[in-house]
């Protein structure tokens, strides 16, 4: 964050400023903010912030000897005597009133990033590809709520040239204040799946809650969507901006050459012209992925050059199908997170590598399927089974997939793993978060 005078920021935040003759008049934040009392920066402005189950009040006296150069709080009863402090009525809209205030601060382009599967992985080729022309703030691993957002928004420095903020969501109308804080100028919608369904109930709806990012753009905007996302008539209609299509698009990749390793192509731009590039992930779903950081880095001047440098650079985030050897098994981390389409996604990858070997899907459950979980699960074993693979399955609602070996603990399915795979074959690990599916993986498969 650039250096304010903490009572502009007191201002920002519509808080009162409290102590002021410990020096909070004339202090000034240069170190930005912080909501951890275990890693705060010397001299950052401190969020106590409260929730249903915790409240940093509590933590105080640590955030002051920790290095926080003030405080943040809607309590004052607690607040040590050494240390400035701004008095809210609510610590995390304050949160939120400073970053939407900070970003009107900042002449920047930014990009947002929605969609039920592929966000993190399209901000880690998006980060890579800009990054080759210009100084990139991005969204640390998925910080992309609405605590995490502010925080991403308010760690941008003043020698930052873009911004990329993903934006996560789990039920209707969280979107909204996301763009209203983050008020993007290029926003990119990887898809529209059935993540969270369970809260949102129809894919319908979850159309029009990823449309926010749509709306939130003026005419001077771009929006970015795969040509086959069966939403993009009503992303269309939903937005002033221009919208560029990806895949069978202005932007395309042509002559692809899947591999073990990643894919090759020839990255084609409208206007531009035809380039060989490749990324270093396998999956088709990761080409389009690619594709909308490509269109991201065309929308902001680089060549096709600098385009596809960044692609073959990109390091995704951890848990987005990581590849490794054990033993001489590959091993296909994709651990992170799981719904039904990125599940199916991940199988078609699988199936598709080249190799000999057999190919087992070890699955956990998913989440926030509500009554919907009772088709998803079969429907994915039936997948399975159409593309050739051994499933197997851990955890009680993961029994629903219809698996060829399913185990009620992740002990029991690493032990069979470890027993029943050799050299040369390939064994892909996912789940949701819950299931925990990476305590499996490392059990059956340590890194050597």
């Amino acid at each position: 964050m650039k250096s304010y005078l903490l009572q502009e920021l007191a201002a920002a935040m519509n808080g009162a400023l409290l102590q002021a003759e410990k020096g909070g008049g004339e202090l000034r934040i240069s170190a930005g903010v912080s909501t951890d009392t275990r890693s705060i920066p010397n001299g950052a402005l401190f969020f106590a912030l409260k929730g249903e189950n915790f409240d940093a009040h509590h933590f105080l006296d640590k955030a002051a000897e920790s290095g926080a150069g003030a405080l943040v709080i809607q309590d004052a009863s607690q607040l040590p005597s050494g240390i400035p402090a701004v008095l809210v009525d609510d610590t995390l809209r304050a949160l939120q009133s400073l970053a939407q205030w900070y970003r009107a601060e900042l002449g920047l382009p930014v990009v947002a990033i929605t969609g039920s599967n592929g966000k993190t992985s399209t901000k880690d080729f998006t980060k890579s590809v800009l990054s080759q022309k210009f100084r990139v703030n991005a969204t640390l691993g998925n910080l992309n709520n609405h605590i995490g957002l502010p925080l991403t928004v308010l760690a941008t420095e003043e020698n930052h040239e873009v911004g990329i903020f993903e934006m996560g969501m789990n039920h209707s109308g969280e979107l909204a204040p996301l763009c209203e804080i983050g008020r993007p100028n290029l926003s990119i919608i990887t898809n529209v799946g059935t993540a969270h369904i369970e809260h949102m109930g129809s894919r319908d709806a979850i159309a029009l809650e990823k449309g926010t990012l749509a709306r939130a753009l003026d005419e001077k905007g771009t929006l970015l969507v795969p040509s086959d996302c069966d939403y993009l008539a009503d992303f269309r209609a939903s937005t002033v901006a221009e919208v560029i299509t990806v895949g069978e698009g202005a932007v395309r990749a042509e002559n692809v050459i899947p591999g073990e390793a990643g894919s090759r192509f020839d990255l084609t731009i409208d206007g531009l012209g035809s380039i060989p590039t490749s990324i270093s992930v396998a999956g088709k779903h990761m080409v389009s992925n690619a594709l909308l950081a490509a269109a991201a880095g065309h929308v902001l001047g680089l060549s096709l050059t600098e385009i596809a440098a960044g692609l073959e650079n990109a390091e995704l985030t951890s848990g987005r199908l990581r590849q490794f050897q054990s033993g001489g098994v590959t091993v296909i981390d994709d651990t992170y997170n799981a719904n039904p389409e990125s599940v199916i996604a991940a199988l078609e990858t699988l199936a598709h590598l080249p190799g000999e070997g057999q190919r087992t899907a070890a699955l956990g459950v998913m989440a926030e399927l509500g009554e919907h979980a009772s088709e998803a699960y079969p429907r994915i074993g039936q997948v399975a089974q159409n593309l050739g693979l051994r499933l197997v399955t851990v955890g009680e609602e993961a029994l629903e997939y219809g698996a060829d070996h399913h185990f009620h603990t992740p002990e029991e399915a690493a032990h069979w793993l470890s027993q029943n795979t050799q050299s040369g074959d390939t064994v892909l690990f996912k789940g949701s978060r819950m299931a925990a599916m990476e305590k499996v993986m490392n059990h059956a498969f340590p890194l050597q």
